[in-house]
């Protein structure tokens, strides 16, 4: 089975038999971050009800209590930052995206460049991203960062200062024309800031004139096998009414027809 689709003017096909899944799935030994704890997946019992098979019941009825910031690869829109509430259920219908996968090695600051971007920091920079970007223009990035180990799987990120996009960085990406961004890291802004969280300001370009139709998607892997270059996303994004949610961004190997 087989889609086209086209960038510019020029026309591509995507094959949808061969898929791959960039989620990290919400579990107990999934990943973390934001010093969140691991989800809580427990039966519901009362008097009059077992939840669990194995404990007596006759069905499985689990509650799940989990941080969709902090458990697993999610998708944002820009209420993660405004005072008023916003859903990327209502935001973001835009399921199918040609995108481009670059992979880059963050550069450690030698430094201090403010009180909050200081030397050691392992940063990803506007000149880093235009060596990758390549000529075609499509509107959804996938940042692969390096290292890129499996254990990332199941990594705890909460403090351990993880690399982060420069402020600037953003504003070559929206230059360029991204309106939708998918990274490996837990955040596109530094693990502490003092709150300022630039990179998702500027991204979404709140308060002065935001961008609903934006997203940002966190805490995905993307493995050594996949090349960088161009395919057809599959972003899907579960149906809750809030800023962030739980996502599964399925990638289709694609090439010029």
């Amino acid at each position: 089975m087989t889609a086209e689709f086209t960038i510019g003017d020029t026309p591509w096909i995507a094959d949808l038999q061969t898929g791959t899944d960039l989620s990290l799935a919400i579990a107990q030994d999934g990943p973390l971050a934001w010093y969140v704890n691991h989800p809580r997946i427990t039966p519901v019992m009362n008097d009059r009800f077992t939840g669990s098979i194995a404990k007596g019941g006759k069905v499985n009825f689990f509650d799940v209590a989990f941080n969709p910031h902090g458990n697993g690869t999610h998708t944002e829109c820009l209420g993660h930052i405004t005072k008023e509430k916003q859903s990327v259920n209502q935001h973001f219908k835009q399921w199918m995206l040609p995108s481009r996968v670059v992979t880059i090695s963050p550069v450690t600051l030698s430094s201090d460049r403010s009180e909050w971007v200081r030397a050691g920091d392992r940063v990803i920079t506007p000149e880093q991203l235009a060596l990758v970007m390549g000529a075609d223009p499509v509107e959804t990035l996938i940042v692969r960062t390096l290292p890129n180990s499996p254990s990332r799987r199941k990594k705890d990120y909460s403090n351990t200062n993880p690399a982060y996009f420069l402020p600037e960085s953003i504003d070559w990406l929206n230059r360029f024309g991204i309106r939708h961004l998918l990274v490996d890291l837990p955040s596109v802004d530094r693990e502490t800031d003092g709150g300022l969280l630039k990179a998702h300001h500027h991204f979404w370009n709140v308060p002065s004139a935001p961008q609903r139709d934006k997203t940002i998607t966190e805490l995905v892997y993307i493995p050594d096998e996949v090349e960088d270059g161009i395919y057809l996303l599959n972003l899907q994004v579960a149906a809750f009414e809030n800023d962030a949610s739980p996502s599964r961004p399925v990638i289709f190997n694609a090439h010029k027809k």
